[in-house]
C-alpha cells in the first residue's frame, strides 16, 4: 500500500491562467495536476497524490482565514500521510500561501508537511516553522527540485531521521545537532585554506552573510544640462494598474510615459503598494513619484530635462534578486536613452 500526499498548487500550476485568474477560490481536484507528476514519477509507485488543492494567489493573499479553513476542512476528511505544497520557487504570493497553509495543517492537524521554494521567495520567512526545500528562483528549476523534494518526503512519510539541512536538500532551518566529524577541526580549516589559495573549490562550515557594495558613479558636473529619471519601488501606477503589478511581492516592474505632464493627479494615478496606507499616496500620488517638483526645477534650469518615462514597482515583499533584474532591465534603456542620473524614491 503506498503512502497517501495532498498536493497543494496555484492557478497557474494547475493551468487555469496567470494574474488574471489570480483570483480563484479554492478548489479539490483528484489525483495529481501539473507539478505533481513530477512527484508522482520520483516516488515510483511508492506514494501517490491522491487529492490535488488549487487556489489562487491573490484570493489566498485576500481570503486567507476562509482559503485556510476550506482546505484544512478537506485535508481532515483526506487523513493523508504529508501535505506537500509548491514548489513556488521564485513566486512571492505563491511561497507566502505555500508556507502558511503548510504550517496551519502541520500545527492544526499534525500531518507532516513539506514546501519548496527559493531562499529569497517572502514565504521563506517561515523556514524555521515549516519544513522547505531550496530550489531555484524560476520553474526552470522544476526538473531539480522534484526529486529532491519527492525524496525527503518519503523519509518524512517513513518517520526517518533528517540528515543536515546540506545533505537533504532542505533550508537551514536554524536547528543545530551535535555530531562527530571524521577529521578534526585544525586539519579541516587547513585544507579549506589550502584550497582556497589554490583557487580550488571548498565549502565553509560558517557560511558568512553577502551584501551587495555599490561603487557610486562620479557626481554630476552641471545638472542643469543633465536628464534626470524618476524611478520609485512606491508602487506609483496609471489609475487601475493596467500592467497589475502585484501589491506585495512583485513579478515585474511597470513602464509609464510622463513627458507631457507637469504633475499626477489624483483621477489618474494611484499606487498599487500593498505595504503601507495608500491614503496620502492615492491623494497626491507626488509624494511618492515628484513629478511635480522636477518639472519645477527643469522649468527654473536646475535640470536639463525630466526623462519622458519613469519605472515603477512595489518593494513590499519582493525578492532582492527580483528588484535586480528589474533595475537591471530598466537600465539598458535608461542609458540607451542618454539619462544622467537617476531619482530612486522610497515609502
Amino acid at each position: 500500500m503506498s503512502y497517501r500526499v495532498l498536493h497543494y498548487i496555484n492557478q497557474f500550476f494547475a493551468q487555469i491562467g496567470g494574474e488574471e485568474m489570480a483570483h480563484v477560490p479554492p478548489e479539490l481536484r483528484e489525483g495529481f495536476v501539473g507539478p505533481g507528476m513530477a512527484l508522482h514519477t520520483a516516488w515510483n509507485g511508492e506514494a501517490e497524490i491522491v487529492k490535488t488543492v488549487v487556489c489562487g494567489d491573490s484570493y489566498f493573499a485576500e481570503h486567507e482565514k476562509e482559503a485556510k479553513a476550506q482546505i484544512l476542512e478537506w485535508v481532515k476528511a483526506e487523513k493523508p500521510d504529508l501535505f506537500i505544497a509548491g514548489p513556488a520557487f521564485n513566486a512571492g504570493r505563491y511561497g507566502y500561501a505555500c508556507a502558511n497553509i503548510c504550517q496551519a495543517v502541520q500545527e492544526e492537524l499534525g500531518i507532516p508537511v513539506l514546501t519548496g521554494m527559493y531562499e529569497e521567495n517572502p514565504g521563506a520567512d517561515l523556514r524555521t516553522r515549516v519544513l522547505m526545500v531550496s530550489t531555484a528562483n524560476s520553474a526552470a528549476g522544476m526538473r531539480k527540485a522534484a526529486p529532491v523534494m519527492a525524496k525527503l518526503a518519503l523519509k518524512l512519510m517513513r518517520g526517518e531521521a533528517l540528515g543536515a539541512s546540506c545533505e537533504d536538500g532542505y533550508m537551514n532551518n536554524g536547528v543545530r545537532v551535535n555530531f562527530f566529524e571524521k577529521e578534526r577541526g585544525a586539519k579541516r580549516a587547513v585544507d579549506m585554506l589550502v584550497n582556497k589559495l589554490n583557487g580550488k573549490p571548498f565549502t565553509t562550515e560558517y557560511p558568512m552573510p553577502s551584501f551587495d557594495r555599490v561603487p557610486p558613479n562620479k557626481a554630476i558636473q552641471d545638472l542643469s544640462k543633465a536628464t534626470i529619471a524618476l524611478c520609485t519601488s512606491g508602487g506609483i501606477v496609471p489609475k487601475g494598474n493596467p500592467d497589475h503589478i502585484e501589491s506585495s511581492s512583485a513579478s515585474h516592474y511597470g513602464e509609464y510615459h510622463i513627458a507631457e505632464i507637469d504633475h499626477l493627479t489624483s483621477d489618474k494615478y494611484e499606487t498599487a503598494h500593498g505595504g503601507y496606507d495608500p491614503v496620502y499616496a492615492n491623494q497626491d500620488p507626488n509624494r511618492v513619484l515628484p513629478v511635480d517638483v522636477m518639472r519645477e526645477f527643469e522649468k527654473a534650469g536646475k535640470i536639463g530635462k525630466l526623462h519622458d518615462f519613469f519605472y515603477t514597482t512595489v518593494g513590499n515583499g519582493t525578492a532582492v534578486a527580483s528588484a535586480k533584474g528589474f533595475a537591471a532591465d530598466y537600465a539598458k534603456k535608461l542609458v540607451a536613452a542618454g539619462v544622467d542620473a537617476v531619482i530612486m524614491t522610497s515609502t
